[in-house]
């Protein structure tokens, strides 16, 4: 185990807990200093980025189709990213900030990361931590949303149609008093908060690489068959919610292409296996770098119990088949046979370990978390009681 002194002066790193918006938060009481008031937070953001837009449509009418072709209240997508993926990702922060805290500690706690590497790990958090309180990234965020995203919004995913947020004027939009609102306030702030945690995933993956870089003492029959490495594979179920938030985004996308447009369902089943599969490498892909250390680790693993192997089966050999054992041994009864056993299954433990920090069952779940948002759609095709029979037909 690791000694608590070296345990005791390792930061406690977070990946969320740091950075100029984060002291904004505690600034306006939005925050503590550990996240809390998380539910203040979310309602307060989400009563900003929405309830405008509800209000101003109202006055302007667009509440629901009739002067226009999509109402505010039709538009499933605009509702979705909102009032279930903007709320999810604010809360995420928080789920996080409590899973990944312990796993930099594990490093440490597992004796991966050793002594005499501490100033390079040590260095490593120092880095992610400037990275994660940087002003100026953050400024570049924002700068970022006021004009790169605002023309992706524009040009790519505006609708060319007669809105509740824009009606088309020859070859540009002309926003509504809702619209305005959309574009300048809803849409910057959820394109913000997206990017902030495109940018943690970069903190993040960083800091890994780095401590790839190092020393690292893996043992190559841990029981985990990752070298001891298996915790990473399960840190990223802390990022579950984010999947879920963009499963939802690509759920309203789909909804809004069946509900009023008229296309098929099933026409989307090759965009939603592709998106789900992108997040699953984007989440798990990184964790390959990884893979020469594991590999090194298997190969030293596999040669040195192989010699061990080799040593115990000649004295087995020698003292039971030959027939050396001294006069009064009896084979049954003793522990030569269970060693024997034992052996074996660690030499099993090592030829089946993995090249990689995770397993199926960490894709599997991550998975699932994408494609749940997606499931409701399936009541736009079957009943809710066909629905439960397919899915347990594809479980079972």
């Amino acid at each position: 185990m690791a000694t608590p002194a070296v345990l005791q002066e390792t930061p406690d790193f977070s990946l969320v807990l740091g950075g100029p918006i984060f002291q904004l938060f505690r600034r306006f009481h939005l925050s503590g200093d550990g996240l809390e008031l998380l539910r203040r937070r979310i309602v307060v953001i989400v009563l900003v980025a929405w309830l405008p837009l509800l209000l101003l449509s109202m006055l302007g009418g667009h509440l629901l189709a009739g002067a226009v072709k999509l109402g505010f209240l039709q538009d499933i997508e605009g509702q979705v990213r909102f009032l279930v993926a903007l709320p999810v990702l604010i809360a995420a922060e928080l789920i996080v900030h409590s899973r990944i805290r312990p796993v930099v500690r594990a490093f440490l706690a597992r004796r991966i990361v050793l002594q005499q590497d501490m100033p390079g790990f040590l260095a490593a958090i120092d880095s992610a931590t400037r990275l994660r309180n940087s002003v100026p990234v953050e400024i570049g965020l924002l700068v970022f949303v006021f004009t790169i995203g605002q023309w992706l919004w524009r040009s790519q995913i505006a609708l060319d149609t007669s809105t509740w947020y824009a009606i088309p004027q020859g070859n540009h939009l002309q926003l509504t008093a809702a619209g305005y609102w959309y574009a300048f306030v809803s849409i910057p702030i959820f394109q913000f908060i997206m990017l902030r945690w495109y940018l943690r995933f970069f903190i993040w993956f960083r800091f890994l690489w780095q401590v790839s870089r190092l020393n690292l003492r893996l043992i190559a029959t841990h029981p985990d068959r990752a070298g001891g490495l298996g915790f990473l594979g399960k840190s990223a179920y802390a990022f579950s919610p984010i999947l879920f938030a963009q499963g939802a985004l690509l759920a309203g996308v789909i909804a809004s292409r069946v509900l009023y447009k008229g296309e098929a369902l099933f026409s989307f089943k090759m965009q939603a296996a592709g998106f789900i599969g992108f997040f699953l490498v984007f989440v798990l892909g990184p964790l390959i770098m990884f893979t020469p250390k594991l590999a090194g680790a298997k190969r030293k693993g596999l040669a040195e119990y192989g010699l061990l192997a080799n040593r115990y089966v000649d004295g087995f050999e020698q003292k039971w088949v030959v027939g050396n054992a001294a006069e009064g041994d009896e084979l049954l009864g003793t522990g030569d046979i269970q060693s024997l056993a034992d052996l074996g299954n660690s030499y099993a433990a090592v030829r089946e370990m993995r090249a990689v920090p995770f397993g199926l069952d960490d894709m599997t779940r991550l998975a699932a978390a994408t494609a749940a948002p997606l499931l409701p759609l399936g009541l736009t095709v079957f009943s809710p009681e066909e629905l439960v029979m397919q899915i347990l037909k594809i479980l079972f």
